[in-house]
């Protein structure tokens, strides 16, 4: 592929490449929302319902489920393009983010790891700037619109919360190391896309997956789950079921989020997986009729200025955001096409 060449892109055999960015990024949106949405239905379902909270457990089966998903999309490991060792790094993160979200919620409540999970975005942006193949700098308006994201999923989240923020040092450490670890993730895997651009969204989550898989039994069998979830589920055999619609949603929306990154990088992404989560929130409380208060509206309110901000910065003044270089070099085109007489 030659340099500046786009890389052809596709969704479930929706073509990408051809349309333009506002379609691209409705497209793989809405893949994620859907996706994640129905992922919420079946995780509400079977952890509170059901009372079954075998996270590593669920993971491990979902894996398998992957697999046969990416096997009938056609993807061969002949088609790799990356070795092995890239997806040990990327998958070694993957699981220790987990880990670590998990275990953190033994210090932590709930309110308290959602206020800093939220903030993912934040992180997601400072790493940027330092990971080698991408070297990234975002202007002042982008982290406007995150912080004021953030700041309204927080507002909004915790405006319903039965309990106070209960904070713990070594819970705090926990999940302030998962949330770099999700930073360095999401920026690892841009850079992979970036350095290799006929990188693929099944190869990335094929390899991932493989990897991670071996890495979920060491914790499943140290703390008892795998024998404990195993017992739980061969009772209620049509759990299975439930995740394998869970996972069957779960997997069109992370290839839509590997989709995101890979055009518009894991900011921008970032910020998509953060306003979901308002989005989930809102839905809940129009489907099941819930008391807004002001605190929710104050919450709405900055995260649709903080959506505004983003996309006035993306699509209102594209110009005024390039570089001065490249605003130039596109001049010197435009001026030379002019120039060229019609045949």
């Amino acid at each position: 592929m030659k340099k500046g060449e786009e890389q052809a892109r596709s969704l479930f055999g929706i073509s990408l490449t051809e349309r333009p960015k506002y379609q691209q990024f409705l497209i793989c949106s809405s893949g994620f929302f859907f996706g994640y949405l129905v992922n919420g239905i079946c995780e509400e379902y079977v952890y509170n319902r059901l009372s079954f909270s075998y996270g590593w457990y669920f993971t491990f089966v979902q894996g398998f489920v992957y697999l046969g998903l990416i096997y009938l999309q056609g993807f061969s490991t002949k088609q790799m393009v990356n070795p092995w060792k890239t997806y040990v790094k990327l998958s070694s993160v993957l699981m220790g983010s987990h880990g670590l979200t998990k275990g953190s919620l033994a210090f932590l409540n709930y309110p308290a790891q959602l206020m800093f999970k939220s903030t993912k975005v934040l992180p997601v942006m400072v790493m940027g700037a330092f990971m080698p193949g991408l070297r990234r700098k975002y202007p002042a308006h982008e982290y406007i619109s995150a912080f004021l994201l953030v700041l309204g999923l927080i507002l909004f989240t915790l405006a319903d919360a039965q309990t106070s923020p209960n904070f713990s040092f070594i819970g705090v450490l926990m999940v302030s190391g998962a949330l770099v670890m999700d930073a360095f993730l999401g920026n690892l895997q841009e850079a992979i896309f970036t350095i290799n651009p006929e990188t693929t969204q099944m190869e990335m989550l094929f390899c991932s997956t493989v990897i991670g898989l071996p890495l979920l039994i060491p914790p499943m069998l140290l703390t008892g789950e795998f024998f404990k979830a195993w017992n739980s589920c061969s009772q209620h055999l049509y759990v299975y079921g439930v995740l394998i619609l869970e996972a069957m949603a779960t997997f069109v929306g992370q290839v839509s989020v590997l989709s995101l990154i890979a055009i518009f990088g894991a900011a921008t992404t970032a910020m998509v997986t953060t306003a979901r989560k308002a989005v989930t929130l809102l839905l809940s409380y129009l489907i099941f009729t819930k008391p807004l208060t002001e605190q929710h509206g104050t919450g709405l309110l900055l995260i649709a200025m903080g959506i505004v901000l983003k996309l006035l910065s993306e699509y209102k003044f594209p110009i005024a955001c390039k570089p001065k270089q490249q605003r130039e070099e596109e001049d010197g085109i435009e001026d030379k096409e002019e120039k060229t007489p019609l045949v």
